[in-house]
């Protein structure tokens, strides 16, 4: 499999094309000679980038705490939060060693081979939830809140990171609890699936509507200022309102877009007209704003399970075997 790619958070910007600004506290990564050769400053002295260059062909200056300043080059300096970050910052390295894909607990089909909505050409997109060794979440490197394999198109979230999302009624993590393409699920997961209904509330309204009335708004402004929009974009949106209107009356999510099929093809193939869409947007709007005021879901999801489902999960995480 080919390596991994790891989302982390809270990790100091070393952007490739990063430039330090003038007031930002750097380390010398070498010895600062001053105009006779002789070091004025060992390396790992502190300064202050008093002069910023255009780009990192040139230096920089920096002065340092006796008010000595020096020409030094991009490549010669660390940021001083970097720099106190020691080995902690080596940790796709670290994590490259713990093989993360083989502490994949699920993996499922979504995406539109699991919409129904699929051709020849489309993708198969695989997610799912990875559940990291204990060993290696309780230490100073941390887990990766995502693992991603671009040229496999799978991705895999932490478990924690999973159920959070799952709580505020993500569209993407929801379905990957509904899709009825699942590949692999160990014990641990099952029992996830078996009580997917408790992250189900009236939060989906909020979530799902929010954001497709968002996206319209954009989507109008381009047709007013570009005359065009992607289909296919507008094929989903309109396939997220269908599905959260089922899921407020229903209690269940629809991934397989079943009898809307062939008008949500016509969308995306650029068959049906703009005022047709949003007309039937609006239509769609209306029974969503009805199936709120009807629905039997609580107002928010089960947040005392779900926390007693990771407890559970973290518990197992200690052993070798994959729950």
């Amino acid at each position: 499999m080919p390596p991994a790619t790891f989302r982390m958070k809270n990790r100091p910007n070393n952007s490739p094309n990063l430039i330090y600004s003038i007031g930002t506290q750097v380390v010398a990564l070498k010895h600062v000679q001053g105009s006779n050769g002789k070091t004025v400053h060992p390396a790992g002295a502190v300064g202050v980038v008093v002069r910023s260059p255009c780009d990192r062909q040139h230096s920089y200056r920096v002065r340092f705490v006796d008010g000595f300043e020096a020409p030094l080059h991009h490549d010669n300096l660390m940021l001083l939060a970097e720099y106190k970050q020691g080995a902690i910052n080596d940790s796709e390295k670290v994590l490259s060693t713990h093989g993360l894909f083989h502490r994949v607990i699920y993996r499922c089909v979504v995406g539109s081979r699991a919409f129904g909505l699929d051709s020849e050409e489309s993708d198969t997109d695989r997610r799912g939830i990875y559940l990291p060794p204990a060993e290696l979440h309780w230490s100073l490197y941390g887990v990766p809140e995502q693992l991603e394999n671009e040229e496999t198109e799978e991705a895999y979230w932490e478990i924690q990171k999973f159920l959070i999302m799952a709580l505020k009624g993500n569209p993407n993590i929801l379905e990957c609890l509904y899709t009825p393409l699942v590949e692999f699920a160990t014990p641990l997961a099952r029992e996830l699936l078996d009580m997917r209904e408790i992250f189900l509330s009236r939060l989906v309204y909020q979530t799902y509507n929010g954001y497709v009335m968002s996206q319209f708004k954009r989507m109008q402004a381009d047709i007013r200022n570009k005359g065009k929009v992607k289909p296919k974009h507008v094929m989903h949106l309109i396939r997220l309102l269908i599905s959260g209107i089922h899921v407020l009356r229903e209690g269940f999510v629809p991934v397989d877009v079943g009898p809307h099929r062939e008008k949500l093809l016509a969308i995306k193939s650029g068959e049906m007209p703009w005022d047709e869409v949003e007309a039937w947007r609006k239509r769609l709007h209306g029974e969503f704003n009805r199936a709120l005021e009807e629905t039997d879901l609580p107002e928010r999801p089960d947040y005392e399970r779900a926390n007693e489902f990771l407890l559970k999960a973290r518990s197992l995480a200690v052993g070798e075997e994959l729950p």
